[in-house]
């Protein structure tokens, strides 16, 4: 029997099994440098704030291994969380449950990635942002890219780094708060989550906007 392979299915084998630095590159040939990359953890749940990261690589100093948060295990973010913050400009930001509350989640997370890019020490030209949507009030050119942490470095790069640090925060808020165990499951809507809800109630870390914490 003879096997076909279209010419769409050999495509398939020339795609990039992770991020690259090629939409970097060639923002800095056209004269767009530095370029940072931007993203968010922490929208779905039902507690915590989302917190947003920019980070600005060295072209000459890229750590291996950066790649989308969601396709790290916990150890390995945490290792490539230090050798980011070793070599590139770092900034995180967040937008609290209230902050949240009083806006929408769509908002807060935009709104906590322009105050990440923001608060870089070097100035980039380009921000890349995860998404469909580029943060309103950058002082720069911004571009969203859907799935940006599968396809842009410095993106992948912002991803890990706003998501050891939510982790962080969620772990030291499981100690203000005892008996929700925001340690194990972050503020998602967990069953263990959701079973401390029922009996303790909501806490000032919960999104009251957000079902079922919501009342209609």
């Amino acid at each position: 029997m003879t096997n076909r392979i279209s010419s769409d299915s050999r495509l398939l084998f020339d795609l990039p099994e992770g991020p690259d630095f090629l939409i970097e590159t060639a923002a800095r040939k056209t004269g767009l440098w530095p370029v940072a990359g931007t993203d968010e953890a922490g929208r779905g749940p039902l507690a915590g704030p989302v917190v947003a990261a920019a980070v600005i690589l060295d072209p000459e100093n890229i750590p291996s291994g950066l790649h989308d948060s969601k396709q790290l295990g916990a150890a390995r973010r945490e290792t490539l969380f230090d050798a980011i913050l070793a070599t590139a400009a770092v900034s995180v930001a967040s937008s609290s449950a209230r902050r949240i509350d009083d806006t929408d989640i769509r908002k807060a997370s935009l709104d906590a990635m322009r105050r990440a890019v923001a608060g870089l020490e070097i100035a980039p030209q380009l921000v890349l942002a995860d998404g469909r949507d580029v943060p309103p009030g950058l002082s720069c050119e911004g571009r969203a890219l859907v799935k940006g942490d599968a396809r842009s470095l410095s993106i992948a790069a912002a991803s890990i780094v706003a998501k050891v640090m939510r982790d962080r925060m969620m772990a030291r808020a499981d100690t203000a708060f005892p008996g929700y165990d925001f340690t194990r499951h972050a503020g998602y809507a967990t069953v263990v989550h959701r079973t401390a809800i029922s009996t303790l109630g909501p806490c000032r870390l919960h999104r009251m906007t957000f079902r079922p914490l919501r009342q209609d």
